[in-house]
């Protein structure tokens, strides 16, 4: 791209200008909305009316906006696709995309274009707005482009949902993987076991830092999302082409769910009815206990999710699930002889199986972290890979479709520099760099295995998260490289042109400005993005990759 350009994600080619001078958007401006694309034009008009001013009333002509699907723009980049030129005689702009969300794409790239005032909510300009002649022609690599969000660990109110997903579009993210319940939170109504969130979705108090650390917050911590706040959140999401996908974490993971229904869990070994909603962070012991009436209480939580989410994916978890109650429960015992799987692993993956079998017969496909790979994985599951790639390179060689999503990597609560002003550091230091060379696709993977990889997702674990400026300050401005890496057509990591992206965030920073970010700065983090005194847990040296 030419160096008086600053997109990012880098779109995979733009030339131009063949003539000199700038396109000018003024009153003269109106949006042509074309077939299939009056949600990119309601959007335009929403975000870019209240930066300019301007009314982008419904027009045609030589000012005009055009928006339109293309035939040819889907055969040669896909539904997801674009070509946006300002050299067009008979608009100001044209916007073409394969599909729907090609054109939405295109009107991200439109926004860039214009000064970073255009990421206001009210002008403060002079009014006088012009972009670039140019042409922009773009598709993305992978059709998966995510961040998960934990919002069990510290809720987020729904308003500040609807914000990260702005955020997420303005990078061309679409798959908002929303994880809703874990042992210190249930944040999604169920109307047919309202103690889910009546008891499950409170906690009396918080570790203040990592599981080790001797602080508290003994302020109670809670809340959850209504039916209708996660109807509006998925179509808010759905308007800017992103799907969300939901997390019902089981059979680990599930201590919120267990002190709600104490009968969810192994109630010969555990007094269960002791048990609140936890307090801190790190694998708990206490999972569901492998019988039928857990079965179908899970069916019930899944028909209500299904209902609400028409994301094909379903995440069920799957991860981190100790297997002591098990061993020590005779009737988990019993249950592992009577149905003839082995062991406790075994036990696992019946679990796993029997959701993907309901969910396949529903029209869906289970999703879960790597660990279900542990005593043999369903046919039609797919995996997210998170303990590093070993698990993708498994279930992908194997034939599951996969998601890349290695903590070692990707994983944006880890710290983003050393040193003792990062607050409450976790993990190893991933530098705006780091996540820059991050590549998705494991070297050596052949070439039909490669094709499982769905794409990559950055995940967001909120244990030392409390609020949404803690989220910003770990997200931003990583994601924006990571956006880089998932959509853009880029060399090898070794190979990428740092200097060039370093300069194209130098504006994208301006366009954070505008939309209220609480990033880290380059420099390192304000004095009021600090935890001193907060015990971390941070890790020395080079991630290794496994």
């Amino acid at each position: 791209m030419t160096a008086e350009h600053a997109l990012i994600p880098v779109p995979l080619l733009v030339t131009g200008p063949s003539t000199g001078g700038a396109v000018p958007l003024d009153e003269r401006t109106a949006l042509d909305a074309g077939p299939g694309t009056e949600s990119t034009a309601r959007w335009l008009r929403t975000a870019l009316g209240a930066a300019t001013g301007l009314p982008l009333a419904d027009g045609a002509g030589p000012h005009a906006v055009r928006l339109r699907i293309s035939a040819d723009v889907e055969r040669e980049h896909g539904p997801e696709g674009y070509r946006l030129t300002t050299e067009s005689p008979g608009a100001a702009v044209v916007v073409e995309g394969g599909g729907p969300a090609g054109v939405f794409w295109g009107a991200q790239t439109l926004r860039q274009l214009l000064a970073p005032e255009a990421y206001r909510r009210a002008p403060v300009t002079d009014g006088k707005w012009e972009l670039p002649r140019i042409t922009v022609e773009d598709r993305p690599r992978f059709g998966w482009r995510g961040l998960l969000l934990d919002v069990s660990r510290h809720f987020l109110p729904k308003d500040d949902v609807l914000r990260q997903l702005d955020l997420l579009a303005a990078h061309k993210l679409n798959v908002f993987h929303f994880h809703l319940t874990d042992d210190q939170g249930w944040r999604i109504e169920i109307r047919r076991h309202p103690r889910l969130t009546e008891v499950g979705a409170w906690r009396p108090r918080s570790k203040w830092g990592h599981r080790a650390s001797p602080l508290w917050d003994d302020t109670p911590h809670g809340g959850f999302y209504t039916q209708d706040d996660i109807r509006e959140i998925v179509a808010y999401a759905a308007e800017r082409h992103i799907t969300v996908v939901p997390e019902i974490d089981l059979p680990g993971h599930a201590q919120a769910a267990i002190a709600a229904y104490p009968e969810l869990g192994n109630t010969d070994v555990v007094d269960t009815a002791a048990l609140t909603v936890w307090d801190t962070w790190g694998v708990n012991p206490n999972v569901l206990a492998p019988t039928e009436e857990v079965l179908r209480f899970y069916e019930g939580v899944l028909e209500e999710v299904l209902g609400l989410f028409p994301s094909t994916f379903v995440h069920i978890g799957g991860d981190e699930c100790p297997k002591d109650q098990w061993k020590a429960s005779p009737a988990a015992q019993a249950r592992i002889r009577e149905l003839g799987v082995g062991d406790e692993d075994g036990l696992q993956s019946w679990f796993v199986r029997h959701f993907d079998r309901w969910l396949a017969a529903r029209g869906r496909r289970l999703i879960g972290w790597d660990e279900i790979l542990e005593g043999g994985l369903a046919e039609g599951a797919a995996v997210s890979s998170w303990r590093g790639y070993a698990g993708g390179i498994t279930a992908a060689e194997a034939g599951h479709d996969v998601v890349m999503c290695p903590e070692q990597q990707v994983y944006l609560d880890h710290r983003q520099a050393p040193g003792e002003d990062e607050p409450m550091p976790i993990g190893y230091v991933r530098t705006l760099e780091d996540v820059y060379r991050f590549e998705p696709v494991p070297p050596g993977l052949s070439p039909e295995a490669a094709a499982h990889i769905l794409g990559t997702q950055a995940n967001v674990w909120t244990e030392v998260m409390e609020n949404r400026a803690r989220v910003d300050y770990q997200v931003f401005p990583r994601l924006a490289a990571f956006a880089e890496v998932a959509w853009s057509a880029l060399p090898a990591p070794d190979e990428r042109d740092l200097p060039d992206f370093e300069r194209r965030m130098r504006t994208h920073y301006r366009r954070l400005d505008a939309l209220g970010v609480d990033y880290r700065p380059p420099a390192g983090p304000h004095p009021w993005q600090r935890r001193p005194g907060v015990l971390g847990r941070p890790l020395e040296g080079a991630p290794p990759i496994v």
